[in-house]
């Protein structure tokens, strides 16, 4: 893996359901490096600390090997990298590969996969679409988050090593399909259940299934 870009966001507002609303998601390409910070990416707007941000969602990664895909459903749109709102735009980033709790060196930063996004309504604000966050949800490719365990810069061209392969685990694929399935696989939710690279809060939830 790969980065190809990496991408930051000043603040964007829009009127939703009447209402100012403030958002990151408008990233752009930077031709400097960016700084992973324990929480967040340094210079790079966070507008809703509540779902972005914080120790498990520090910095997003999605990869460009499925851009064609969403400028083929989106063509009139002005493409550029950060488009899916990502901090690092990687090549080679295959979610049926990442597995969750693995740790990677890139850069001077060291960071281990978390979680994947979960696209909410300001990514259909984005793309001016209803339709998107259905076909974000059955595409099954929705990048990762990474926790941040060593702060560092990384820039454009900068590889990520493994460091630490995960136990016990499941790919980030496999747990984007477990969060929005009806039907929850149990044996996925017990291994999700001790995987501390996952928030206690979304293991609790998912504890529920079982219960």
């Amino acid at each position: 893996m790969q980065i190809i870009s990496t991408n930051i966001a000043k603040p964007t507002t829009f009127i939703w359901n009447g209402k100012e609303e403030t958002t990151g998601i408008y990233k752009i390409p930077v031709t400097t490096p960016i700084f992973l910070g324990k929480e967040t990416v340094t210079g790079d707007e966070v507008s809703d600390r509540k779902h972005h941000g914080g120790e498990f969602k520090a910095c997003y990664l999605f990869s460009a090997d499925h851009y064609p895909y969403w400028k083929n459903l989106y063509p009139h749109l002005d493409w550029t990298y950060g488009m899916l709102g990502e901090n690092l735009t990687i090549t080679g980033l295959n979610e049926k590969e990442l597995q969750i709790g693995a740790i990677y060196k890139v850069g001077d930063a060291l960071v281990q996969i978390t979680q994947p996004r979960e696209p909410c309504y300001k990514f259909a604000v984005k793309f001016d679409s209803n339709k998107v966050l259905k076909q974000f949800i059955d595409h099954g490719y929705p990048g990762t988050y990474v926790r941040v365990l060593e702060a560092g810069f990384v820039s454009t061209g900068d590889v990520f090593t493994l460091v630490k392969k995960a136990t016990n685990s499941l790919s980030i694929f496999q747990f984007f399909e477990l969060l929005f399935s009806a039907e929850k696989n149990k044996e996925h939710i017990n291994i999700i259940l001790n995987q501390e690279a996952i928030p206690q809060k979304k293991r609790e939830q998912l504890k529920a299934y079982l219960e």
